[in-house]
């Protein structure tokens, strides 16, 4: 039986297992893998670009295919061995938007203004032409759909947008700093030790009208726009703790609460790039302090055993402290930072 290969977005890094032809001569096996980007795919075969070229397989000798991290750029733990844009390009499909482009190998989103995240450029790599014309045709991509370019620009813990050769031209050019954010990220089973228990969690793969509900609570949405850019990642998880089962003197629950389905607490994971990306985590605020947060956080790292995926990323803004300290108690590192340079 084959493996479905369809869902693995070409570029990304893979590991593919196909049987061969024969069994090897020299050691008897039977299966193979394929390490290295996906480049091309059609009906019959799937191609990877390995160490030692590419490798064209056919599809219906594959047995299992994933995403994978991409290669550590330096020694230590694996959740901080990544380069500053490595880490940008993993948590670029973690989030989503209602639409996607490509400048070179920059990463355009856009979402009718729902979310800095899901309406800014990822300006990793090269753009295929000089800086400046690159930001022009940006300008023009997001004018085109009524909204300001917005970029995400990364560098290290407190770096300065202005050392930044295209910080230093969007500056330039009249756009203004904010809403400067970590990059925390950490091991799973790190995070699914630090578990402080707590009530049963809700996971499904589909947005729910309850948990969409709850959402709303938590800041402004944008109909349409939000549905699409929560369910917008390669696989999504979507956790949640909802009152009942005996839920009312654990946590102290008013009458109202007791008796609904509405959710008290929120997270999202969005998987890819062979990463976990955690968002969306909220509590109601007559139930914080109860470690719910932590509890789901620790959860959702428990379930991405099943998912096969190892790390997991997050972004908090800088300021804020409760948060921080939440996911450093858990077991979270700071990696790296971006900040958000608007165009006025």
């Amino acid at each position: 039986m084959s493996a479905d290969v369809s869902n693995l977005p070409l570029g990304s890094r893979v590991v593919v297992r196909w049987r061969l032809e024969a069994p090897d001569p020299a050691t008897g096996a039977t299966l193979t893998d394929a390490v290295g980007t996906l480049v091309g795919r059609d009906a019959e075969t799937v191609q990877v670009e390995t160490s030692r070229g590419v490798v064209t397989i056919e599809q219906a000798r594959v047995t299992a295919a994933k995403e994978v991290p991409p290669k550590p750029s330096r020694r230590g733990a694996a959740h901080l061995a990544l380069t500053i844009e490595d880490l940008q390009r993993v948590m670029t499909p973690a989030w989503g938007a209602v639409e996607r482009g490509t400048l070179g190998d920059w990463a355009l989103r856009a979402s009718s203004g729902y979310t800095q995240r899901g309406n800014s450029v990822v300006p990793v790599g090269s753009p295929g032409k000089p800086l400046a014309d690159a930001v022009a045709d940006v300008e023009d991509w997001y004018a085109a759909r009524g909204l300001p370019a917005k970029f995400a620009l990364a560098g290290p813990e407190g770096f300065d947008p202005a050392d930044d050769p295209l910080g230093a031209l969007l500056l330039g050019r009249g756009y203004t700093v904010g809403s400067r954010t970590l990059n925390l990220t950490a091991a799973r089973e790190t995070i699914a030790a630090a578990d402080p228990g707590g009530p049963a969690v809700t996971l499904a793969g589909e947005l729910t009208p309850q948990w969409l509900g709850a959402y709303r609570h938590t800041r402004a949405t944008v109909p349409g726009a939000t549905e699409a850019v929560l369910r917008d990642s390669p696989r999504v998880v979507f956790a949640s703790i909802t009152p009942g089962g005996g839920l009312s003197q654990q946590l102290g629950l008013r009458a109202a609460d007791a008796a609904g389905t509405t959710p008290i607490a929120l997270a999202r994971l969005g998987i890819g790039a062979g990463w976990a990306g955690l968002g969306a985590v909220w509590t109601d605020p007559a139930y914080r302090g109860r470690g719910l947060a932590a509890h789901l956080t620790a959860s959702l790292a428990a379930h991405l055993r099943q998912e096969g995926i190892g790390l997991i990323h997050l972004q908090v803004e800088h300021d804020n402290h409760t948060a921080i300290r939440l996911y450093r108690r858990l077991g979270f590192d700071v990696h790296s930072s971006y900040a958000y340079l608007t165009q006025d």
